[in-house]
């Protein structure tokens, strides 16, 4: 590895004596230019995506392309498939899903997938005009929308209403981590233009406990995308969350990543638990082969990348 891609704990944190995160080899691109078909433009770019094996070993990655062709907010859900995710030429699939406002999601609104097999069954969250919704698989790679209750497709009745800003409007960029018996939703919103990290707890993907906020503001700043694609993961052995906050998709790709005890506060308008930069954008944590892995848009928005990712103490 020809750099670190990290800065030290010691450097950001007085009281930051716990592991912290760090690229621990070189970069992969799996995924390249999506083939969007009819809906291909110039200025597409690939944005907020994820990441998993399905059923039959292969492994799949939807991304939300913006800037295309689509009518409406020119967003849509594209899929690429590959071996693995440490393997670069993954092939590209297509256009895999459309905003349909029938079933209550906004036009050309196709946001943020996040894909987690429970159970028997694989479930694809996304959001759309401001609201969540879940669509359901049985192999992991043709999803079909579920509704949660008879005549509601959206997880949440929403993410805000225009009485109610504390909730936060323009909800988008959904994940779900499961936490002893419960499940904690967590996304973003900007309700008055400043970008938040919201969380929401439910024991069964249905009953949800009003959102609360869990991070916004310090030197991450308080624009209206200072909190974009939250991503909590739980380190094993330890009781440590780590939080992976992005300001910035490109010139240069920022994530921030705070660490916390408690996986309800991150930092408020502070920087007590901000332990690293990474160089990267809508990172997503995963594990293949015993190891963990990172993985990240492309800097010029044009295609996903990997790299392996450790905890360590500070360097």
């Amino acid at each position: 590895m020809r750099r670190r891609d990290f800065l030290s704990a010691a450097l950001l944190a007085p009281g930051a004596a716990g592991p912290v995160p760090r690229i621990a080899g070189e970069w992969v691109q799996i995924a390249g230019e999506p083939d969007a078909g009819r809906f291909a433009t110039p200025k597409q770019e690939v944005v907020d995506f994820a990441i998993w094996e399905a059923l039959d070993g292969t492994w799949q990655a939807w991304s939300c392309i913006r800037h295309t062709a689509e009518a409406g907010a020119t967003r849509l859900f594209h899929r690429w498939q590959g071996r693995s995710p440490v393997e670069p030429g993954w092939e590209a699939m297509g256009v895999a899903m459309r905003a349909d406002p029938a079933f209550g999601e906004r036009l050309g609104s196709m946001q943020a997938p996040y894909v987690l097999k429970i159970g028997e069954k694989y479930h694809l969250f996304y959001t759309s005009g401001g609201r969540a919704f879940v669509a359901l698989s049985e192999d992991g790679k043709t999803f079909a929308r579920h509704q949660m209750e008879p005549g509601r497709f959206g997880l949440f009745d929403r993410f805000s209403t225009g009485e109610d800003k504390v909730i936060g409007g323009g909800g988008r960029d959904i994940m779900l981590l499961r936490d002893g018996n419960r499940w904690i939703a967590y996304y973003t919103a900007n309700p008055d233009d400043i970008g938040r990290v919201y969380a929401r707890t439910s024991p069964d993907l249905k009953r949800w406990d009003p959102p609360r906020i869990v991070a916004w503001g310090g030197e991450a700043g308080v624009n209206f995308y200072s909190a974009e694609c939250p991503w909590v993961y739980k380190l094993p052995g330890t009781p440590w969350y780590f939080l992976f906050r992005t300001q910035l998709y490109k010139n240069p790709p920022t994530t921030r990543v705070y660490r916390s005890r408690d996986p309800f506060d991150f930092g408020l308008n502070n920087d007590d638990m901000l332990v690293a930069r990474l160089p990267v954008a809508a990172p997503e944590l995963l594990e293949y082969r015993g190891k963990l892995y990172i993985a990240c848009l492309m800097p010029d928005l044009k295609g996903l990348r990997t790299a392996p990712l450790e905890f360590g103490p500070p360097q």
